[in-house]
């Protein structure tokens, strides 16, 4: 049964892309939209303060993680996951599958689930679409995903053939163990690697068993960009056009506007927080590499667009510095910055589709990207307050 208070509205299209808003019991959700990943329940360097600062309207938290640090039931008792880590708004909880599968010899796969070994500790586990299902209830996730088996690629056609339909069968499982909640919802995942036809058949199946929403998996695992927006042009169109979209995993600034030109609502990557944390700034004008000596003496912010704290209050020089000095506030500062461009990214994506002109702004965002940094006379320099 489909909860009745969890819906996605559409409120424009161009083309392909769709802006629209997700209700959810945890308030609602301007589409498209990027996830920050909060694994183990919390934004790595960022208070939540923080990353509400940067427009974010949902997070994203994962079953692989929190079941084993701090258990389930321990995050139920102390209130939930909105409480413990001090999110309100909505919350999607990856099931753990794609945590489990990566890893190798530590985990045994059969048709009923997966028995793992921790890899903090070697203790054995098992989780399989129930047990998943009910571990992100206790967890109180807003959005549930469905427990699938995500293969790398390449692969042999029949090997991703019978991968997609055990993950079609615990599809139908983790369904009947989702209990439907006012404003809650569950998320099928596509699977079929990069063949059109067992995407087709995938989509057909998760559809007939009937979720809140719709994701696709097993992209970006290894199969290049050009691959991934050619099965998407062959998968998008058969997904229900009343049901969000969420691209899993995806990704890289151009990535996520090729893909919300192809009909994605929802995406997550751990890119934005890692970069913030190994000196990669990503700005209007491609990825800057603060340890590189040229910033040393930059007074500049990192971009005259951003209204960060990294950018709003210190210069490239700063950031060099903390950077070659290992402080710690430099990946705090950085992944504040990197969220934040993300999430003015994606505010712009929806803006163009609201306004039909999608294609000439995704021709400005890409001839930006290519120019890699602005020159002395495109920024001005910054106006540095006095010490007081």
């Amino acid at each position: 049964m489909k909860s009745d208070t969890f819906r996605w509205i559409c409120e424009s299209t161009d083309g392909a892309a769709r802006a629209g808003r997700l209700q959810t019991a945890h308030g609602p959700v301007e589409t498209p939209t990027f996830m920050p990943v909060g694994t183990a329940g919390t934004v790595k360097a960022m208070t939540m303060d923080a990353v509400r600062s940067t427009g974010a309207g949902i997070v994203l938290g994962n079953t692989y993680h929190l079941m084993l640090r701090p258990g389930a039931e321990r995050v139920r008792a102390l209130g939930g996951l909105h409480r413990f880590m001090d999110w309100p708004g909505p919350i999607l909880t990856d099931s753990g599958g794609f945590q489990v599968m990566s890893l190798g010899a530590l985990r045994k796969l059969d048709q009923d689930g997966v028995t793992f070994q921790s890899h903090i500790d070697g203790s054995k586990h098992r989780l399989d679409p129930e047990r998943s299902t009910v571990i992100q209830h206790a967890l109180d996730a807003t959005i549930t995903m469905c427990l699938d088996e995500c293969p790398a690629l390449p692969a042999a056609p029949e090997a991703i053939a019978a991968s997609m339909r055990m993950s079609m069968r615990w599809a139908a499982r983790s369904r009947e163990a989702f209990v439907a909640r006012p404003g809650y919802g569950q998320f099928g995942i596509v699977q079929g690697g990069t063949e059109p036809e067992l995407r087709a058949e995938s989509v057909k199946a998760l559809t007939d068993i009937g979720f809140e929403g719709y994701a696709v998996g097993g992209l970006a695992v290894g199969e290049g960009q050009a691959l991934m927006f050619s099965t998407l042009d062959v998968t998008t169109p058969l997904m229900p056009v009343d049901a969000p979209r969420y691209l899993m995993g995806v990704g890289t600034p151009d990535d996520l506007l090729g893909a919300v030109e192809r009909g994605i609502d929802m995406f997550d990557c751990v890119m934005p927080t890692r970069a913030g944390r190994t000196a990669r700034a990503y700005t209007e004008r491609g990825t800057l590499n603060l340890r590189n000596a040229r910033f040393a003496e930059d007074a500049r912010p990192l971009s005259p667009h951003c209204d960060c704290l990294a950018c709003s209050r210190h210069s490239r020089a700063y950031l060099h510095h903390l950077f070659r000095t290992n402080e710690i506030l430099a990946p705090m500062l950085l992944t504040w910055h990197n969220l934040a461009y993300y999430q003015r990214l994606m505010r712009g994506i929806r803006m163009a589709i609201v306004d039909g002109t999608l294609s000439a702004h995704g021709a400005h965002l890409r001839a930006e990207w290519a120019m890699e940094d602005w020159s002395e006379d495109e920024m001005p320099q910054p106006v540095i307050p006095p010490v007081p």
